[in-house]
């Protein structure tokens, strides 16, 4: 935003420079030009008038030393002609047969006015040819043509050019110091403002942002920090009430497992049914509740890793999918599921061995249970990019294109999957899981049939050890 409103900023600074500074160098030539002008015009009326005593007393004498003298001591040529053109005076090279000098005699001698031209520039190098009629009104003796040098006046015209231009350049400098800091003044509360803003959308703990610029942006700030507390905090008391209530609902539900076990021994035959669906309830809301408190915990592990810079932690993702696989083994084998692990090349993954497993455990786990008899799953890991990829894949019946963009949402679950045990949090805990990291999950179909789940996460280019501090046991990891 701060280049965007410098620019446009500039663009009036250059622009208001040029309007002042365009027409001060138009009016400085015009100036040095009219000096010169003026100058050489006192010159010929001199010569003028002596060309007129030279004629009625038919002596040029005078006006031939003094054309000469001046033509001697600047360089200039001058032609001196009467009125019948015949030749007075001509010095410095210059010949009243040359085209251009006949033209301005001519003009002369019929006394119409002489333009001496534009306004001269830095760069002018041309001779200017000025003209002025000998005698007055129609009494016309003679004509005064003066080749007057412009070197001298084109040098001072570029000497205040360069003065206007530094000055110019000095206020174009100053004006952008000054924008720079007024943007700055203002821009800067913008930033400090969006960067807690995209903190507090991370879910990270509250950052103020700090108070500056205009009154307006100071009470915005003021506003957003009042904002932010209140949001972070009914999000923790959100987090900490989930977290709380389902480990305090675990002691009474162990009681309670502990009574209905010891009821088995003394019920009917008949009541075999009603206690096989009672202990299947009490082991979902277990599963629930377990669920719940990973979620929780992966909740609260991602916003530490947004704010905890971790970017030496690494894992080797292909030797973590390979142990997973053989882990999850025995399991697909019950549920007469092929599991199986495509040979690849060696992948490093910017996160845990902990947390890599708990997410392979979560699409191992899903794979297996809806992927259904006979299915195959395969796991892979591979590059892609800057991306270090491991990808679970299944020729199950996999998910309707409708329900893929549902698939990571809490608590829900295909229709046609109901009848499979679950509590719909585990692709939840997964990609929280993976957020922190910087990562994200994806859900394809796969062909010709079944789902394609990828986990993306930065490929860790260098690194020394495996990073264990965040394993979980394997207990911990089987989630639905």
């Amino acid at each position: 935003m701060r280049t965007r409103v410098l620019t446009v900023v500039l663009a009036f600074i250059v622009l208001a420079v040029a309007g002042f500074a365009v027409p001060l160098l138009g009016v400085t030539a015009t100036q040095r030009t009219q000096q010169l002008v003026t100058a050489r015009t006192a010159d010929l009326d001199r010569f003028a008038g002596l060309t007129e005593q030279a004629v009625e007393s038919g002596d040029t004498s005078a006006l031939t030393a003094e054309v000469t003298r001046y033509t001697e001591l600047y360089g200039e040529a001058v032609v001196v002609v009467d009125a019948r053109r015949a030749v007075l005076v001509q010095t410095g090279g210059m010949r009243a047969a040359d085209p251009a000098v006949a033209r301005l005699v001519d003009a002369a001698l019929r006394n119409q006015p002489v333009s001496p031209g534009g306004a001269l520039r830095p760069w002018s190098r041309a001779d200017r040819l000025l003209a002025r009629p000998v005698g007055t009104g129609t009494r016309v003796s003679g004509a005064v043509v003066l080749r007057a040098s412009v070197r001298a006046a084109a040098d001072g015209i570029a000497l205040l050019w360069a003065l206007v231009l530094a000055g110019a350049g000095l206020i174009a400098v100053a004006c952008v110091l000054l924008a720079r800091a007024a943007t700055r003044w203002v821009v800067r509360p913008l930033h400090r403002l969006d960067h807690a803003v995209g903190a507090l959308a991370a879910g990270l703990p509250p950052e103020h942002a700090r108070a500056g610029g205009p009154p307006e942006l100071r009470q915005l700030a003021t506003g957003f920090n009042r904002m932010a507390d209140a949001v972070t905090t009914a999000l923790e008391q959100q987090r900490r009430l989930v977290a709380d209530t389902s480990h305090q609902l675990r002691n009474p539900l162990a009681a309670l497992r502990l009574r209905i076990d010891s009821l088995q021994s003394r019920l009917p035959a008949s009541a075999t049914r009603t206690y096989t669906g009672v202990t299947a309830e009490l082991e979902r809301m277990e599963h629930l509740l377990d669920d719940l408190l990973a979620l929780a915990n992966a909740e609260h592990r991602a916003s530490e890793l947004s704010v905890t810079d971790a970017r030496g932690t690494w894992c080797e993702a292909t030797a973590v999918a390979t142990a997973q696989v053989q882990l999850w083994q025995p399991l697909a084998e019950q549920a007469g599921v092929h599991l199986a692990t495509v040979p690849g090349p060696s992948v490093r993954m910017a996160c845990s061995e902990g947390e890599l497993a708990q997410v392979a455990d979560i699409l191992l786990d899903n794979a297996i249970k809806y992927a259904g008899n006979g299915a195959r799953v395969e796991t892979r890991c591979f590059t892609g990019g800057p991306d270090a990829v491991f990808e679970v894949r299944d020729d199950g019946p996999g998910l309707a294109t409708a329900e893929l963009p549902q698939a990571g949402t809490r608590f829900w679950r295909s229709e046609r999957h109901r009848d499979v045990r679950g509590s719909g949090l585990g692709l939840a805990i997964a990609e929280r899981l993976v957020a922190g990291r910087g990562g994200r999950i994806q859900c394809a179909t796969a062909h010709p049939q079944g789902l394609r789940v990828t986990v993306r996460l930065p490929r860790a280019e260098d690194g020394t050890s495996y990073a264990h501090s965040d394993a979980k046991s394997d207990s911990e990891r089987h989630t639905a």
